[in-house]
This record gives structure tokens, sequence and C-alpha cells, in this order.
């Protein structure tokens, strides 16, 4: 029997949790990622399958406003989850399902995820 890696077990989580978790009109679906280098969240209407919002380290409105590029810690998926919910209360959206994409809810998707409930996004 083969030993699964990291990110395989990720990825049977993910899967579990998005049988779960689905956004609709009302209440879209918040989608985090992180890579090795940069952090990314996205806002779904998984009901039209349309991406409502979308930030990350790398997009040039982020580096632009903080200054900085790279999830290397805690700080910079802060400011991501206030950056995202900023764009998404410009929207009009402000209640979200989370979907943590499988990630142990701790460390930079926790960070993440209370700043964007500071910035007013309910989940």
């Amino acid at each position: 029997m083969a030993v699964k890696t990291r990110r395989q077990k990720r990825i049977i989580r993910h899967k579990r949790i998005r049988k779960k978790v689905f956004g609709t009109a009302e209440r879209p679906r918040l989608a985090f990622y992180k890579s090795l280098h940069n952090l990314y969240a996205q806002i779904i209407d998984d009901e039209k399958g349309h991406t409502l919002v979308s930030a990350s380290t790398i997009d040039k409105d982020f580096v632009q406003k903080y200054g900085f590029r790279g999830g290397k810690n805690m700080e910079i998926a802060k400011k991501l989850g206030e950056f995202i919910a900023e764009k998404a209360l410009e929207k009009g959206i402000n209640k979200v399902v989370f979907d943590r994409g499988g990630f142990i809810y701790h460390g930079k998707v926790k960070a993440f995820a209370e700043a964007a409930r500071e910035k007013g996004l309910k989940f």
C-alpha cells in the first residue's frame, strides 16, 4: 500500500469539504489556496460557475497598496483577507461560505479568515 503525500491528503480533505460547501448567489463561496510562494482567494458563485471577486499576493493592486508580494508570513495573509473583504463589500457581497481548500484552519488560513471577518465579511 502506497503512502500518501501531504498534497494527496490535502486534496482528499478538500474533496470532502467541497461535498458540503457550495456557493450560491446569496452566499458565494470564499475559496482560499496557498502555494509555496503566494496566497490566492476567490469569491465564487457555484450556481453560475463565475468568479465574482479575486485577489492574490501577486495581484498588481495588492502589491501597489501594500508594497510587497509573496506569502511568506501571517501578516501578508491578514492583508490579503482585508483586501478581498474590501473588494467584496464594494461589489455588495457581505455573506460568504468559507472554503479553506483542505488546509488546516491554523496559521495563515486562520489569519486570512479572521482579517476578512474583521473587515465585514460574515461567515
